[in-house]
């Protein structure tokens, strides 16, 4: 019988679900990639509010403790499994790893794996896999947001709030929504015009200039009941609210709650005889047949420059840990990074 080889590797463990502490850096092994499989050495990983939900044990139909986090990865091919001959020893691919990526290897289903093209900076190329590509399809497939319409974007200074302002401003669309005030300067700067959630004032202001033809909203339970409070009139064709997350609790640093009361109660308001607003529950998924072509756009995007993406922070794989502590204190705008090994060469 001949024996499968295996690699030493580092990666963040969740042993249990649990506050930080459950969270390590620990050594193991990897095999070779299977078949159908590459493997990738992982330059950067994405660390968003996924991670802290999977930590908890809250993230929607998550697979159970112990798991390495990474929801998304850019690295380079080391090998090819039997069957997987798409890519090379060498070439730099990104990919929606849902789990895994915060390794220094990874196997990796080779359907999944995506070129990323010359000239693409790799830390931004990371936020566009998870972060962007979620907004993307909220603006241009869930919301069709167009040019005139007014959005309100909860978390603007965050990964993908930031990106749905970006992306609804190329869209022509007057941008407003809520984020931390020590922020409100550089996002006016940016072309929104931002509030305070927690004094509730927005929704004052939203209703007195006509409410809004789209929301976005990533923090779920009775956030979600409040942005219902803003819809656009009838006269203008009603307004639509798209949920696509449930982290008002954790924010708050809060006990965490099922999502699925909530998301089922946003949902059942598209069942009210004659309502001119509708909602929505957004997700990404690698399987989708949007995900390749819509990551490419904004590959292209880039290169063209016309979105650039803010890295809020890059963390290395040994500050994991402690970032989980302090993730509800991070100040700045844009998408957390993993820096996991070095940009080096072909």
């Amino acid at each position: 019988m001949s024996s499968v080889s295996s690699t030493p590797i580092r990666k963040i463990l969740i042993a249990t679900y649990g506050d930080p502490s459950v969270v390590s850096i620990v050594d193991d092994t990897i095999p070779s990639p299977p078949t159908d499989h590459a493997q990738v050495k992982v330059i950067y990983s994405g660390m968003s509010g996924a991670d802290q939900q999977m930590r908890q044990g809250t993230y929607p139909m998550q697979k159970k403790a112990p798991l390495t986090p990474g929801y998304c990865v850019v690295g380079r091919i080391v090998s090819n499994g039997p069957s997987a001959s798409k890519f090379y020893p060498g070439d730099m691919v990104a990919c929606l790893s849902v789990y895994d990526g915060q390794s220094t290897l990874v196997n990796l289903p080779e359907k999944y794996l995506i070129r990323v093209p010359d000239g693409v900076d790799l830390q931004q190329a990371e936020a566009l896999v998870l972060d962007w590509n979620t907004a993307y399809g909220m603006v241009h497939r869930q919301a069709k947001v167009t040019k005139g319409q007014r959005v309100f974007i909860h978390g603007l200074s965050g990964a993908v709030g930031f990106a749905l302002l970006k992306l609804c401003l190329l869209q022509g669309a007057e941008c407003y929504g809520t984020a931390s005030e020590s922020n409100h300067p550089r996002l006016r700067e940016e072309g929104a015009k931002p509030f305070v959630y927690s004094n509730k004032d927005w929704i004052m202001a939203m209703n007195s200039i006509g409410g809004a033809h789209a929301v976005f909203d990533p923090l779920g339970y009775e956030s979600w009941d409040e942005s219902w409070q803003i819809m656009a009139p009838r006269s203008e064709g009603g307004g639509h609210l798209v949920g696509y997350g449930g982290n008002l609790n954790m924010l708050n640093d809060e006990k965490p709650r099922s999502q699925i009361p909530s998301v089922t109660k946003l949902l059942a308001r598209n069942l009210v005889p004659g309502c001119p607003n509708k909602t929505s529950f957004y997700y990404i998924g690698r399987d989708q047949k949007t995900f390749e072509p819509e990551l490419k756009e904004l590959f292209k995007l880039q290169l063209e420059g016309k979105i650039d993406v803010p890295i809020k922070k890059v963390v290395t794989l040994d500050e994991v840990p402690e970032t989980h502590k302090i993730w509800t204190k991070l100040g700045g705008i844009g998408s957390v990074i993993v820096k996991v090994n070095e940009e080096d060469k072909a």
